[in-house]
C-alpha cells in the first residue's frame, strides 16, 4: 500500500469564505499515483472545515446566512470564549456544524462523486494562514 501527505495552504482575506477546493484535490491524487483507495481531506485549524456538497452560489449563500443566524458573530460579548481576547467563538461554532473533514473514495484513479459533489474549503475567522492535509492511501 502507497501513502501520499500534502498540505495545503490557505490565507483567506475575509472572514468568511467558501472555496471550492476540489482541483487541488485531484492534482494531489494524480501526484500520488494511487489509483483505488481512499482521499482524507482535513482542515486543521479549529476555525476552518473541509465538506463536501454542490458548487452553487446559491447555496454557498444560503449556508453563509444559515451559519450566521445560528452562531452571529456579534454581539461578541455573547460568547464565553471571547472573554479570553478572541473574538472568534462563533467560527469555531460555525466549523462544529459544517465539520473538520471529508474522506471521498478512489477508484480508477478518480475522486468518486455522486452527481454534482465538489470539495470545499470553509473559512470562519480568516485574514491569517490555515492548512488542510491531505492524505491518500490505497494501490
Amino acid at each position: 500500500m502507497k501513502s501520499y501527505r500534502k498540505e495545503l495552504w490557505f490565507n483567506i482575506p475575509s472572514r468568511r469564505a467558501f472555496v471550492n477546493i476540489t482541483p487541488q484535490i485531484e492534482e494531489c491524487l494524480r501526484e500520488s499515483g494511487i489509483r483505488e483507495g481512499l482521499c482524507l481531506v482535513n482542515a486543521m485549524h479549529i476555525t476552518a472545515s473541509v465538506f463536501i456538497n454542490d458548487d452553487e452560489s446559491g447555496l454557498h449563500a444560503d449556508y453563509d446566512r444559515w451559519l450566521e443566524e445560528l452562531a452571529p458573530h456579534e454581539p461578541v460579548e455573547q460568547y464565553l470564549h471571547n472573554r479570553t481576547g478572541e473574538d472568534n467563538a462563533d467560527a469555531h461554532l460555525k466549523r462544529q456544524i459544517m465539520g473538520r473533514e471529508v474522506v471521498v473514495a478512489v477508484t480508477q484513479g478518480r475522486l468518486d462523486f455522486g452527481p454534482w459533489e465538489q470539495i470545499f474549503y470553509g473559512e470562519f475567522d480568516g485574514r491569517r494562514r490555515k492548512r488542510v492535509l491531505v492524505k491518500i492511501i490505497g494501490e
